[in-house]
């Protein structure tokens, strides 16, 4: 029976140190200046002022200065507001489209990812970044053009990633009305797949060396691989 896998992307799919040491540092360095230049802009005036009514509301100053230093700051505590997260993503664009770098995706996670859409499993991405800055991933990855696989993403507009809610909305969110298997969620954050588990989700720590030198062999019951070559497609059909 066909059913739905969501994966996460950092630590996953792609390694965290693509992520934190180059889009991270592109975005916080290119920052200012996209501010100064495309500030006035609909879809970037969008997430400033986001930032700003939320100063505003603290009662601190809600200019585009102090509006840039909170980002800033955010970025230095890598903090997962939402706001940034677009911003990022819009940056991150520019970068793609002219050739800055290439998204890392583990090999062994795109020959899973083709073989599943093959096999005729649908595939979503549930990550912290943007839904833009997701789709932008998996259109300029390493291992080519991985976008057409996919058949929807989230991102923490539909609510945190170690929150139960956000897998239940998720599941009402990709339900057919015809498969009676639970979702497939991936990820390398204990946390986060506690919270899939609740909602009912079948869930799949993926461990890898190259993140985590130390394996999490306390894997809190989830189904362990070091490696999407390790996940027959019948870890897709396990039952509960």
């Amino acid at each position: 029976m066909k059913r739905a896998i969501v994966v996460d992307i950092e630590g996953t799919v792609g390694s965290i140190s693509f992520v934190r040491s180059v889009l991270f540092p592109y975005a916080k360095r290119m920052l200012p200046d996209w501010i100064a230049r495309h500030g006035q802009q609909p879809e970037t005036r969008r997430w400033l002022d986001q930032v700003s009514d939320e100063l505003r509301a603290s009662g601190k100053p809600s200019d585009d200065d102090h509006v840039l230093s909170t980002l800033l700051r955010f970025v230095d505590e890598d903090r997962k507001h939402t706001a940034l997260k677009a911003l990022q993503g819009l940056l991150w664009e520019d970068g793609y489209r002219h050739g800055e770098y290439r998204a890392h995706i583990y090999p062994d996670a795109a020959t899973k990812l083709r073989d599943w859409h093959a096999d005729g499993h649908r595939l979503y991405v549930y990550s912290s970044g943007s839904v833009a800055a997701q789709r932008l991933f998996f259109e300029h990855t390493e291992q080519g053009n991985l976008l057409p696989l996919f058949s929807g993403f989230f991102d923490t507009e539909i609510g945190g990633k170690r929150e139960p809610q956000s897998y239940e909305r998720i599941r009402k969110r990709i339900s057919d009305g015809q498969s009676t298997e639970a979702p497939l969620f991936c990820s390398d954050v204990l946390e986060e797949l506690d919270a899939a588990r609740a909602a009912q989700l079948e869930t799949l720590l993926v461990d890898r060396e190259m993140d985590y030198p130390s394996p999490r062999l306390d894997s809190h019951g989830h189904r362990r691989v070091t490696s999407f070559a390790d996940c027959e497609v019948s870890l897709v059909h396990v039952g509960r």
